[in-house]
């Protein structure tokens, strides 16, 4: 199967599993891994692989494996250390002293920018999904501090995580297509324009938030408003909370050594030096050395005898949350495996007429076919290369400016395919359902806006 008929036949087997999780129920790990055999299957991928020497080995069934394990590989271990550490931090009280010092910065009344703004500063050097990960336990904080909602919260800070990972380098995703499209000697350039467009982004994400946060409840928002006790209560109970520097070292040491790899990378470091920092850089071992500093956080609040029963329960939170998010990686995979991206891609030229808005379009399809934004920025990134001159994009500053329509593409939009949706839904306590009126609507206005401040930038831009 391959042309229109394919992607017509994705387009159903999305709106079976929206159907399957929402209206009937079943539990979004069996709904989304029938919906990607099943689709796999009719796209053509082949029951088994018949080798020269006519040998079968597992078709259909590598893809799913391949897709479970790498997501696995890519973000299972970071949410088990990451939401280790928020464990670490709610038992001391430290999330609740974050809170505070975040209220005192940002104003009592604005807890929802400041949460944006928050993930937004993170995810400059750090992955998304991982700085949701760590920012996590001060949001929940700041839910029970302010009493705002808890969607709110949540939309706020995944939209001002996600606004840095498509448009400012260091992230991989910029960075590669600045590369590809020949704007690697003006990062500098890029990352300033990363900056602009992320304005109109999060500006019209922070406006849909707080609408959003109306309209929808989540376990969290019914949880509070359930509850007896007021904050002062609930902080009473841990004592005397820890200081600012011992409450902020697990989520800081981790975004430092993140940003620090990052650096190096981007810097093109050689020696040792190199070696050590993208050693210490990567997820997993920065959020090992979080871990390290939340269990020198629990011995000073005398509560080190509670670690086995933290991570006990850990474990179980995390269990969940990792199996819905690597069935999403197994659905991004099985499309990834079919024909379905070479003809879109093949297919391209048929909308290269409407200019800047060309390689927006083209990331937009592929992020939502396939679901990771890194993929979209590549892919769109090596079609577009050979028709920048045709498009008129091939001066530096409209160069760099493709970048962020590309950026502004591969955030539109965040549905089940994507681990990242997954990460915001599970932790934020929403459901799959609750994910698409908020996470899936708010990515698509960002990318909206955040296009639209491309546009007018473009008209000013030779």
């Amino acid at each position: 199967m391959s042309g229109f008929t394919l992607v017509f036949v994705f387009i159903i087997a999305i709106i079976v599993m929206i159907l399957a999780i929402s209206k009937l129920k079943i539990h979004p790990f069996l709904s989304i891994m029938a919906v990607s055999l099943i689709f796999g299957l009719a796209a053509g991928i082949p029951l088994v692989n018949v080798t020269a020497d006519g040998k079968t080995t597992p078709g259909i069934a590598n893809v799913i494996g391949a897709g479970f394990s790498g997501t696995f590989t890519s973000i299972g271990i970071v949410i088990i250390l990451g939401t280790l550490i928020g464990a670490a931090l709610e038992a001391t009280g430290a999330a609740f002293k974050l809170a505070d010092i975040v209220i005192k910065l940002a104003g009592p009344k604005h807890p929802v920018l400041a949460m944006q703004i928050m993930g937004w500063v993170v995810s400059i050097p750090v992955f998304c999904d991982s700085g949701f990960v760590i920012l996590n336990p001060i949001r929940k904080a700041l839910v029970k501090r302010t009493k705002v909602s808890g969607v709110a919260m949540t939309v706020a800070l995944s939209t001002g995580l996600y606004a840095a990972h498509v448009f400012i380098p260091p992230t991989p995703g910029p960075i590669a297509a600045a590369n590809t499209l020949g704007a690697g000697s003006h990062l500098l350039l890029v990352m300033g324009l990363g900056v602009v467009v992320s304005i109109p982004a999060l500006a019209g994400a922070i406006l849909f938030a707080r609408y959003i946060g109306e309209k929808v409840k989540s376990k969290e928002d019914l949880n509070i408003d359930a509850a007896s006790k007021n904050y002062e209560e609930i902080v009473a109970g841990y004592g005397k909370l820890p200081n600012g520097c011992i409450s902020l070292a697990p989520i800081v040491v981790p975004i430092l050594l993140m940003a620090l790899g990052s650096i190096a990378s981007m810097a093109e470091w050689t020696g040792l030096a190199s070696r050590i920092c993208a050693f210490l850089g990567t997820p997993i071992i920065a959020l090992a050395a979080g871990v390290l500093f939340a269990v020198l956080q629990l011995a000073a609040a005398g509560k080190l005898d509670k670690f086995y029963g933290i991570t006990n329960e850990t474990l179980k939170v995390a269990g969940p949350i990792l199996f819905v998010t690597a069935a999403g990686g197994v659905l991004g995979r099985v499309i990834a495996s079919t024909s379905m991206v070479g003809f879109i891609t093949e297919n391209s030229k048929t909308i290269a007429a409407v200019g800047i808005f060309f390689p927006f379009l083209l990331s937009a399809i592929l992020k939502t076919a396939q679901g990771s934004s890194t993929v979209a920025l590549t892919t769109t990134a090596g079609i577009v290369a050979p028709l920048l001159g045709a498009l008129n994009l091939d001066s530096p500053a409209r160069t760099a400016l493709t970048v962020m329509a590309i950026g502004a593409g591969a955030m539109t939009v965040s549905h089940a395919n994507d681990s990242y949706y997954w990460v915001v839904t599970n932790f934020g306590g929403m459901t799959p359902e609750q994910g698409y009126k908020t996470q899936t609507t708010a990515t698509l206005i960002e990318g909206v806006c955040g296009m639209a401040g491309v546009f007018i930038l473009s008209l000013i831009l030779r």
